[in-house]
């Protein structure tokens, strides 16, 4: 039964297998139900619109959860998963149809025999950033305000390079844009990225990503450069620190030479207090004056301190139960309560995490 289950798998993500080949294929899976509470209560129980995970406030919801199938033999590899949640909802709402419920459909060839050289394509996730969709795999609940404003999802194509000895990898990508599987109509230019991620030793990784696209219509589309660095130090088995920095440039006018920017510096601090316990604090300031990612229509635009302290609580290695509280304070007054602008925002978010 086992076999004919990972067959059909096979099929639909367009591989012919032979039942030999079944054990090639491993299904798994992931689900997260969350609670979270906006202080500000928004009447629409929405949080803040630059937050795009765990944004509904007070009620228990599903964040994410997928089910996986992953093909891998020594040449060939594929991946398919679909998922459901609050995180595909707004995430993903301006993809058409069933599109919405794809977190991940790719597939890849190994160009070389002796080089670990690959060229995929399909829907994958992003390659900026060090938070992903997964908060299992994040040293905190909720996702920085810089990595809800970049892709969590891409689609296009990419080549990457492995050195023999893992420590380099290098990924140059061919993409449809910024966070789209579908091409915004009306604009007719690719866009495309560098990752770079070095690993000196087993405690260090260290990253740099970029993206070049043209945002718009074909007639004023305007040229967006980003930029990511992130370094993660596991300085002791219990004590580890991750800082990274973003960088963004876009045009203002197509043509002229004036810019937008925005920036992003970001610092967590985490610690095992055992295997089953953990805590992390993370701050982060988030600028973006022209509201190129926030738009906020207000004198010195998105400027904006964030401060989290997490709790984590593992019972069993593919399970975790999390607690996070938040704090927004922005220069403007960007945020609501009580039908009035405060400068502040402050939340608690509770979740449950579970890996198989």
């Amino acid at each position: 039964m086992k076999k004919l289950i990972t067959i059909i798998i096979a099929s639909l993500i367009g591989i012919s297998v032979q039942a030999q080949e079944a054990s090639k294929i491993k299904v798994s899976g992931y689900l997260e139900t969350y609670y979270g509470y906006d202080f500000n209560k928004p009447v629409d129980n929405n949080r803040p619109s630059f937050v795009y995970s765990h944004n509904r406030h007070n009620e228990v919801n599903l964040n994410l959860g997928f089910i996986k199938a992953n093909y891998d033999s020594e040449m060939v590899r594929a991946n398919i998963a679909l998922m459901a949640g609050t995180y595909a909802n707004v995430n993903l709402s301006a993809e058409p149809g069933v599109l919405k419920n794809i977190y991940e459909a790719n597939a890849g060839l190994k160009l070389s025999k002796t080089e670990n050289l690959w060229l995929d394509a399909g829907i994958f996730s992003s390659h900026i950033g060090f938070e992903s969709a997964i908060s299992k795999d994040c040293w905190v609940l909720t996702r920085n305000i810089s990595s809800e404003n970049t892709p969590y999802y891409e689609a296009g194509a990419k080549l990457t390079y492995g050195t023999a000895d893992g420590k380099l990898t290098a990924t140059v990508l061919y993409l449809n844009g910024w966070q789209k599987i579908k091409r915004l109509d009306g604009n007719s230019k690719p866009a495309g990225g560098l990752q770079l991620t070095y690993k000196p030793t087993s405690q260090l990784t260290l990253n740099y990503s970029n993206y070049l696209g043209k945002e718009g219509l074909n007639a004023v589309a305007v040229t967006r450069i980003y930029h990511n660095f992130y370094a993660i130090a596991q300085l002791t088995d219990q004590f580890g620190l991750t800082g990274g920095f973003d960088y963004a440039t876009q045009q203002k006018v197509k043509g002229q030479s004036a810019k937008s920017e925005v920036l992003s510096p970001v610092l967590i601090a985490q610690y095992k207090i055992d295997p089953k316990w953990a805590i992390a604090g993370r701050t982060e300031y988030y600028k973006d004056k022209d509201g190129v990612f926030i738009a906020t229509g207000t004198p010195n635009g998105f400027k904006t301190m964030g401060y989290s302290l997490n709790l984590d609580y593992a019972p069993i290695s593919n399970a975790v139960v999390r607690l996070e509280g938040k704090v927004y304070d922005s220069k403007d007054k960007v945020f609501v309560r009580d039908l009035s602008n405060v400068n502040h925002n402050a939340s608690v978010t509770a979740s449950i995490a579970v890996s198989f």
